[in-house]
């Protein structure tokens, strides 16, 4: 019953490097749909993901269709900052699937527009400075709570 964490075309590296190892503190799968702004090779993402890489469950994607193809009964969950529903109210199924869009341009409209109903958001404050949480924070916020709703499966 692992928690699926999705990347849409990711930008910072070190972002990534941080959900890597979050992904395998948490034994989440990490897919990353491409393309991304940087290689998995460089080394801000290896400094990130400390030495962890050999533990992670990785999959990579050309694209979205790509993704949805590979895996054409997922239940995703895309994390956005203006939708209305919060991410804390919604109950997480086994194996489901939570997509975070690239830093700088979230998770394309069109994607948003065809899954409304499974749209969810982290409540914050926000105004023309300050858009967004950190990628990384905003995952790790999303992994936990699934992970609490599921009472933290083979943790201690």
């Amino acid at each position: 019953m692992p928690l699926n964490i999705v990347l849409y075309e990711p930008e910072i590296p070190q972002n990534t490097g941080n959900i890597a190892r979050t992904c395998v503190i948490t034994n989440s799968i990490l897919h990353i749909i491409g393309p991304m702004g940087f290689s998995l090779d460089e080394k801000q993402v290896k400094r990130a993901g400390l030495d962890y890489w050999d533990l992670l469950d990785l999959r990579y994607y050309d694209n979205y269709q790509a993704f949805i193809k590979a895996n054409p009964d997922a239940l995703i969950y895309y994390c956005e900052t203006r939708t209305k529903n919060i991410y804390s109210d919604v109950t997480y199924p086994d194996n489901c699937y939570i997509m975070f869009g690239k830093e700088t341009t979230g998770i394309p409209k069109e994607i948003l527009e065809e899954n409304i109903e499974t749209c969810i958001r982290i409540p914050m404050l926000i105004n023309e400075k300050a858009r967004s949480l950190n990628l990384s924070n905003t995952v790790a916020i999303a992994v936990y709570e699934v992970l609490r709703q599921w009472s933290f499966p083979g943790m201690v």
